[in-house]
């Protein structure tokens, strides 16, 4: 092929992600695996069970309507408006994607040209900044600092530009467990509805908030015909690999997401859309619950990390954990990452992957706490061996 690259020069830099990564590592060597974010037991016996009634009574088996079947669809306009208070037309204002990722690629793909400048909270997650690049647009990031974690209003205006197109924004925020105030989407908002901006934000953790509570920028002034809202039942129920997401929006935001989704998947998860649309309809119990229970592992994990000498930046969301590591003399997250298994038997992600600005975050590290009980105490006796003392 001579001397071109057969790369994309976009996606230069981006080649196999940190996750793939860090989980090939956990089965070399048998560690506990606390990078990945997924959950080691399956959600709801009974929605588990819907799919398997979805298969057998062949719904879905074939391509599903490209929009997301109605009744899921109709379940996520229930949802929001059970718990955000939002009113929307499941026909026109709900598209059901392959889990939140396709969501993000589509939204940004359709609503992006190239030179455009996306606005970003760093650490970002990585697709973030693959579907930007794939885009052609330009990532511009408001750099989220320890111990708060808290953007810095003055600071995110100042980086709005001519060129800037749209704010990306993910709350609860991975990986910080940064969960914004309703004076920082206020504020947020103000900006958007002032510099005529579009705000792609995504949700997937609203229902782990162990510290206030989530808030929809859609819901607020002005902001409902430009905010594209993004979440998935991946998250929320423990069914990862269903890949069952969604996009609520204007009509005209979800058409322009649409042009650009049937194009990646077309349709998928048939059976499980079904599933997920009973999912939805669970008891305030049921949230309540699994709320509880991932703030009882957060809480968990968080005690067994400072025993073992890192300093803990204790989550207000999502079921991440952001540590630093100078505490036990150590300064590079990665090469921390890659050592770990072997000295501890744990495999955790270096928050540097998440950075444009490497050097900010370099000595942080972030572990998951979706796991069973028993597997995180193991894995926190297995870290004690890092104590300094």
């Amino acid at each position: 092929m001579g001397a071109r690259p057969l790369l994309n020069r976009r996606l230069d830099g981006l080649g196999t992600t940190i996750f793939a990564e860090m989980s090939a590592l956990a089965t070399a060597t048998g560690s506990i695996n606390l990078g990945q974010g997924f959950p080691d037991t399956d959600g709801p016996e009974e929605v588990r069970e819907a799919a398997v009634r979805a298969l057998r009574e062949g719904r879905g088996n074939q391509y599903p309507p490209g929009p997301g079947v109605p009744e899921l669809r109709t379940a996520i306009a229930d949802h929001q408006r059970r718990f955000h208070g939002l009113d929307l037309d499941p026909d026109t204002e709900v598209l059901v994607t392959a889990g939140a990722t396709e969501a993000i690629a589509a939204s940004l793909l359709a609503l992006l040209e190239p030179g455009d400048e996306v606005i970003a909270f760093e650490p970002f997650y990585d697709s973030y900044a693959a579907c930007v690049a794939m885009a052609g647009a330009v990532r511009v990031p408001l750099t989220l600092r320890a111990p708060s974690f808290r953007p810095d209003l003055d600071e995110l205006r100042a980086l709005v530009t001519p060129r800037t197109r749209l704010l990306l924004l993910n709350s609860p925020h991975n990986p910080t467990g940064l969960v914004l105030t309703p004076d920082e989407l206020t504020a947020i908002a103000e900006l958007a509805v002032e510099r005529d901006l579009l705000v792609v934000t995504d949700e997937v953790y609203e229902h782990l908030v162990f510290n206030g509570a989530h808030h929809p920028i859609a819901a607020l002034p002005g902001m409902r015909e430009r905010t594209v809202s993004i979440s998935s039942a991946g998250k929320t129920f423990s069914f990862t690999g269903w890949k069952v997401g969604w996009v609520t929006a204007a009509p005209e935001l979800v058409t322009a997401v649409r042009t650009a989704k049937q194009y990646l998947t077309y349709v998928s998860a048939g059976p499980f859309q079904y599933a997920v649309a009973e999912a939805l309809r669970l008891p305030d119990s049921y949230f309540e619950t699994f709320r509880a229970d991932l703030r009882h592992k957060r809480d968990l994990l968080a005690e067994g990390l400072t025993a073992a000498g890192f300093r803990v930046f204790h989550p207000e969301g999502t079921y991440f954990i952001t540590t630093d590591i100078t505490p036990l003399g150590e300064k590079d997250g990665i090469a921390f990452c890659r050592t770990l298994p072997t000295r501890c038997g744990v495999v955790a992600i270096p928050n540097a992957v998440f950075y444009d600005d490497i050097e900010a975050g370099r000595p942080l590290v972030r572990f998951t706490f979706c796991k069973k009980d028993d597997v995180l105490e193991e894995a926190v006796a297995r870290l004690s061996r890092l104590s300094p003392a």
